[in-house]
């Protein structure tokens, strides 16, 4: 992980605390309180040619992309990068704008059970303008036995009170969104 050096307009607490989760069991995070959270594990394929599709999708903004969102980036996620995803339908999109606060290459790491596994992904927080606060993390993995597996981490909660009136919409469009997430893992691994 390559570490953010300065806040700047970063604006919610545990900034990084995604990456924490991957390195230990997410059951091991005390998620902020206040916060909802999303840790979603899903199988999308098996060996290294699907690892390394699914996190070149991950580190190129291809699986928002696929996800249906609009995307205005650099071409790879490093930290301090600023994304700026569209959410929406045609010319009605909502800016949702992002700073990647950690990034990984492909590397091995130990597993939970002492074995190594394979890791790639990035965890980005949100901005000012963004009708959340809060941070999402895309991950490659693929296990010891080959399986590659997509993972989604979040926390979040309303940025401001029109927000928060929103919210049960909001709830059922991020879920939206996690679907979309796990069905763009499974096409850039030619998965299942």
């Amino acid at each position: 992980m390559s570490p953010r050096a300065r806040r700047g307009p970063l604006d919610y607490p545990f900034l990084g605390l995604t990456r924490l989760a991957v390195e230990k069991t997410a059951d091991a995070i005390e998620w902020p309180k206040g916060f909802d959270h999303v840790d979603k594990t899903l199988a999308v394929g098996a060996g290294q040619a699907a690892f390394d599709a699914l996190a070149a999708g991950i580190m190129s903004w291809e699986i928002q992309r696929r996800a249906g969102l609009q995307v205005k980036a650099p071409p790879r996620a490093v930290v301090g990068a600023q994304v700026v995803s569209g959410f929406g339908v045609g010319n009605l999109r909502l800016p949702v704008p992002c700073e990647v606060v950690w990034a990984m290459e492909p590397q091995w790491a130990p597993g939970p059970d002492g074995r190594d596994i394979q890791l790639a992904g990035f965890g980005y927080g949100t901005l000012p303008g963004h009708p959340a606060l809060g941070e999402e993390a895309f991950i490659a993995m693929m296990k010891p036995d080959g399986g590659v597996y997509f993972r989604l981490l979040a926390f979040s909660k309303p940025a401001g009170l029109i927000y928060a009136l929103g919210a049960p919409v909001t709830k059922l469009t991020q879920a939206g969104v996690t679907r979309s997430y796990q069905q763009a893992a499974r096409t850039l691994t030619g998965g299942f």
